[in-house]
């Protein structure tokens, strides 16, 4: 890949007026500081978000800063696939362009439940509903010229594998583990994606992007509260700002040297913080057997197909 620019930051963003952009859970976190970014440089964003009054509240407060655009807020809950295709009706109907899809919501090491479709919450909402959402969009993505497809990975996700016996946690769960496979899952799918996308000669990119450790509402749940009370003496050193880690993610949506089929992430030590740069892809993302595979099973568990390899 080529070297990002040193220090890139929001003021290297270029002018994204005229551009729609989706970033689901863009309510807080990391894609609350995406949204806000974008809409200060002109993009119409569209505030994908599970609650509505939260949503409201943050297409609000970017609202009311000067030269921001207002974001829409729609509803989408990524853990059902019934939600999912609402909301890309619902979409399609309101807009005749997607330049940029951003799948950002997320949870992380919550205890094992099942989501209304019967799929691992964690599997369900981080990577199953952002694979449904991105095919149902397809068709908008490539009549639009350049636009780009943000899936939102880890660096958890060089500490798993995918277990295709044990997909849904039903033997030994452990929230960690189904966190991190979660987010190997985005990986491989974006560069699935990439590869898939190349094979028909499309013009939609696939560039994925990870923040870092950022202290993000993500560790709301019970099982990460107890790791960040664990790593707070770290917290100087190793974890950044939302508004720092959203960078990557922000970089992969807009720089004009972003590549369709790279991987961008914080420079620090363990890529838990810094500057933009190329992030290292690990072993378990570059194997195009496995990634082919969960493609195949995500089409299965969602209903959705497109791109046949």
């Amino acid at each position: 890949m080529a070297t990002v620019k040193q220090g890139w930051n929001t003021r290297d963003i270029p002018d994204q007026s005229g551009r729609v952009v989706i970033i689901t859970g863009g309510n807080s976190g990391l894609g609350y500081e995406a949204a806000r970014a974008l809409a200060g440089r002109g993009a119409q964003v569209v505030l994908a978000c599970r609650s509505m009054p939260k949503a409201e509240a943050a297409m609000q407060r970017i609202a009311d800063e000067p030269g921001h655009r207002s974001p829409i807020p729609m509803q989408l809950d990524v853990a059902d696939v019934d939600s999912v295709h609402a909301f890309a009706k619902a979409f399609r109907s309101r807009y005749d362009r997607l330049d940029v899809l951003i799948n950002n919501a997320g949870i992380m090491a919550i205890p094992r439940q099942l989501s209304r479709d019967g799929f691992e919450m964690q599997l369900a909402t981080n990577h199953l509903g952002h694979f449904a959402l991105t095919g149902l969009l397809l068709p908008l993505l490539q009549a639009t010229s350049g636009a780009r497809v943000v899936p939102v990975s880890s660096i958890a996700a060089r500490y798993a594998r995918i277990a295709f016996d044990n997909l849904m946690g039903e033997r030994g769960y452990s929230t960690w583990h189904a966190y991190n496979r979660s987010k190997l899952a985005n990986l491989l799918f974006g560069l699935e994606l990439h590869r898939r996308l190349q094979s028909v000669g499309s013009g939609v990119m696939s560039v994925t992007a990870h923040p870092g450790a950022s202290m993000t509402n993500l560790f709301a749940s019970p099982g990460a509260r107890i790791t960040k009370r664990l790593l707070a003496p770290l917290a100087g050193p190793l974890f950044h700002s939302a508004d720092r880690g959203a960078l990557p993610i922000l970089y992969a949506a807009t720089s004009p040297d972003a590549q369709s089929g790279g991987y961008y992430g914080p420079d620090g030590f363990q890529e838990t913080s810094g500057d933009v740069a190329a992030a290292h892809v690990p072993r378990a993302a570059r194997n195009r057997q496995v990634a082919a595979r969960l493609w195949r099973a995500s089409e299965s568990l969602t209903g959705v197909y497109y791109l046949p390899d």
